[in-house]
């Protein structure tokens, strides 16, 4: 037995550090365990000779200073809660989109111009447009004015329930709405329709009809509000803070500390074991693994197993990071765009490329006279499988995707092949191998028909076993993760009698 503390976490993904942040500036003691050298899972950096790369999130909500963002502006608050200062750029635009038939538009932050934009595209839609994104401004202006709290925390939904009836109500009735469904009631034209299926898509990884009405408004209206802000330095700009609120408070991440195991006593979680051996005890433990991987090989004893038919799986990614000489990118390029070159194609592995360029708001990530180009695609782990990682037919068919891919994106940036400078590309695998998540997956997807509430929550079946990121509730995405990161942290502290002040 080591040390005891109130609570572990396991890996140091936004949703699990913003638990441990929130609960040791509360005065609980945590101890955060990753595998990697870094934090942030996904949402981390890394260098190669002389460039900064994003390993994977570089769309950043939560970042606005203005009050209407409330409580969807939650980087912000928990900065300020944690006295941490973060810095950020604003970005005018959230993703340029590049899509068949000459369809080209940028989803502006000033949102007059971006639905007036859509509108010229589809004058006829132009009253359908206005209802549907206000819609989701509704959903916006609800979550907005709402403490950000556990679904589970029966005072905290009391709260609520007492101090905002009206909107508690109608946020009710709209968890078991979908996007696509309530497009379809004001829209007609099926390439729009198609456009706001790549709204969806382009996040969470869904086609409209799939993702919940809730989730769109935080996302597609937040863009407007608070916007798109990227961290100076990267994304691991955001983890790297989270860890130094922990520290601050006297917290501890231990990193190069793989979990393998979750320790079981009489149906209740007792701590963790690790990789060399070492058992560590607390009175609760935060998984930040996802959902196959925490009941199912962190945990050995088949009556917790979950059925990977449950959900759906979200795919993983096939990802090119690039260092390339600054004259193949033009000087008026926005920062994030997505390429679709087939309707028919565009949910199927590789249809839709995502492509960023991070050093049109930060140079001082690539060397003087530099860019960076970071470009992926879904794709699966059952794909990669078959080769072996030591031999050529692995590397042939990463460079062979990857030249592809280059192919494709030449069509919004001409020459880009030959301007590369540097070269790294990653695989499913790899997103297995360094995250410890089932086949590189990016977490778990509502089947048609489930809603938003059936998305699994802070708590589990295990007595003092919780669980935060992108398994949880409301889903994928860096806000939505940090969303369960306070939601966990929420139920925690009030389960053991010192409840988390509200976020301001």
């Amino acid at each position: 037995m080591n040390e005891s503390v109130d609570v572990i976490v396991i890996g140091s993904g936004i949703g699990g550090l913003t638990s441990a942040a929130l609960l040791q500036e509360r005065g609980f003691s945590t101890l955060v365990f990753e595998k990697n050298r870094y934090p942030g899972g996904s949402c981390s950096s890394f260098q190669r000779e002389g460039y900064c790369f994003d390993a994977g999130a570089s769309v950043f909500y939560g970042f606005g200073e203005n009050s209407k963002s409330g409580t969807l502006n939650l980087h912000t608050r928990i900065f300020r809660k944690l006295g941490i200062e973060l810095p950020t750029i604003h970005d005018p635009v959230q993703i340029h989109y590049h899509l068949p038939n000459g369809f080209s538009l940028p989803a502006y932050y000033d949102r007059q111009t971006f639905l007036d934009a859509l509108a010229l595209r589809f004058p006829h839609e132009r009253e359908g447009i206005e209802k549907f994104y206000s819609e989701l401004d509704d959903v916006f202006d609800i979550l907005s004015s709402l403490p950000a709290g556990s679904l589970e925390d029966l005072v905290h939904l009391a709260t609520i329930g007492v101090s905002f009836p009206a909107k508690a109500i109608a946020l009710a009735i709209k968890t078991f709405r979908s996007m696509g469904k309530t497009a379809r009631r004001y829209i007609r034209d099926e390439e729009l329709l198609r456009f706001i299926d790549i709204e969806a898509y382009a996040w969470a990884v869904q086609d409209a009809v799939a993702t919940p009405l809730v989730n769109a408004g935080i996302c597609l209206a937040d863009r407007h509000y608070g916007g798109i802000n990227y961290p100076v330095g990267g994304s691991g700009a955001i983890p790297k803070a989270l860890c130094q609120g922990i520290e601050k408070f006297g917290g501890r991440i231990c990193y190069q500390s793989e979990v393998t195991s979750i320790l079981l006593e009489h149906g209740e979680a007792r701590g963790v074991r690790l990789a060399d051996g070492n058992e560590y005890y607390a009175k609760a433990v935060i998984s930040n693994a996802t959902v196959w991987d925490t009941f199912n090989r962190l945990i050995t004893d088949s009556r917790y197993s979950v059925d990977e038919n449950r959900f759906l799986r979200a795919p993983s990614w096939f990802q090119l990071y690039l260092g390339v000489d600054a004259s193949v990118i033009p000087e008026d390029f926005y920062v994030h765009h997505i390429l679709v070159d087939n309707w028919d194609d565009y949910n199927k592995p590789g249809g839709t490329i995502y492509l960023s360029v991070p050093t049109m708001l930060d140079p001082s990530l690539a060397p003087q006279g530099k860019h960076i180009v970071h470009a992926f695609v879904t794709a699966e782990a059952d794909q990669w499988q078959q080769y072996d990682r030591e031999n050529g037919a692995y590397r042939n068919t990463k460079e062979a995707l990857a030249a592809s891919i280059l192919s494709r994106t030449e069509r919004i940036l001409p020459g880009l092949s030959n301007a590369i400078e540097l070269k790294v590309l990653a695989t499913p695998l790899t997103h297995q191998r360094y995250l410890n998540r089932y086949k590189g997956s990016y977490g778990p997807l509502l089947k048609p028909g489930q809603y938003i509430l059936q998305k699994p929550q802070n708590t589990t079946a295990i007595k003092n076993l919780f669980a935060a990121g992108d398994s949880t509730f409301p889903g994928q995405g860096v806000i939505a993760v940090t969303y369960s990161g306070i939601s966990c942290a929420s139920y925690i502290a009030r389960q053991f009698g010192k409840p988390l002040d509200e976020l301001l």
